[in-house]
């Protein structure tokens, strides 16, 4: 029977911890972190998350501005927003919510924000910093993985770690993360042949497909770690569950992470931790 890991519990320790730091800032620094979500569109899903940010905001002591857009702003109205949000010395992060309406072109907003802004952690340049081992801003999520890891003491080093998925939001980035603390990593995908025999041998199996249950106990080793990024809607119950089943996996693992209260909570955590970054190098130029 494997510990669940909660995510939830750890996100919440965290956060009291950096409540703690922030308190002190104002007086040190003159001012507070400040956090910029940008929100177009009324989406269900990309509303609760961002209210989950606005509310991470209150916990921590942050400022925290949410500009909501409707569907219909042009890409060149959303850049404008941006570059007001790089220019203003009083902003240190900036999220763009995604997804975004189908007539904006993604990546091109993303590559909009300032890189020392960039709180998730996907500009170019932060995206090559993590490849290359230089300083930069980690994703949230893949970094949330890993202080999942580090949270129960987890000796990664010289451990088969598994990946089922290759997005650069999770399942590269966080396979490099696990490669840089010596794990021997392997990275699987849709084209992948006999996925199941190559899951088996992972120590560390992070399921990151965006697949409802779509790993079952027939593809985990005895007393893995399996860590479930993923956050889908089972259409028989329409309640959220992850990549993994957790009823049938939970058995074999030793420690496993629950959706909801698993990998999210530490997403958001982890944007709070990158804001302070942001933040603390802003002030100290």
């Amino acid at each position: 029977m494997a510990v669940v890991i909660s995510g939830k519990e750890l996100a919440k320790s965290k956060k009291i911890k950096m409540a703690e730091e922030v308190k002190a800032f104002e007086t040190i620094y003159g001012r507070l972190p400040h956090l910029a979500v940008i929100l177009v569109g009324e989406d269900p899903g990309s509303m609760s998350y961002v209210k989950g940010k606005e509310k991470a905001c209150q916990e921590v002591g942050f400022m925290n501005t949410t500009i909501r857009k409707p569907n219909t702003i042009s890409e060149d109205e959303l850049l404008a927003i941006i570059d007001h949000l790089n220019n203003d010395n009083l902003v240190d992060g900036i999220l763009v919510q995604l997804p975004l309406p189908k007539h904006i072109h993604s990546e091109k907003v993303i590559q909009a924000i300032r890189r020392d802004k960039d709180v998730d952690g996907f500009h170019f340049e932060n995206v090559a910093s993590l490849y290359l081992k230089q300083p930069g801003i980690v994703s949230c999520t893949p970094k949330g993985i890993i202080e999942i890891l580090d949270s129960i003491s987890y000796p990664i080093e010289g451990k088969n770690a598994v990946v089922i998925g290759r997005s650069n939001i999770v399942g590269m980035p966080v396979s490099k993360l696990l490669l840089d603390r010596n794990a021997t990593v392997t990275i699987c995908h849709s084209r992948t042949k006999d996925l199941a025999s190559i899951t088996r041998q992972a120590d560390i199996l992070v399921a990151a497909v965006g697949k409802a249950n779509f790993v079952t106990a027939d593809m985990v080793k005895e007393g893995a770690v399996v860590i479930d990024v993923g956050v889908n809607r089972n259409l028989e119950t329409n309640k959220l569950c992850g990549d993994v089943k957790f009823d049938e996996v939970e058995p074999k693992a030793s420690y496993i992470t629950k959706v909801p209260g698993g990998v999210g909570p530490m997403t958001i955590c982890c944007l709070m931790e990158n804001t302070i970054e942001c933040y603390l190098k802003h002030v100290k130029e």
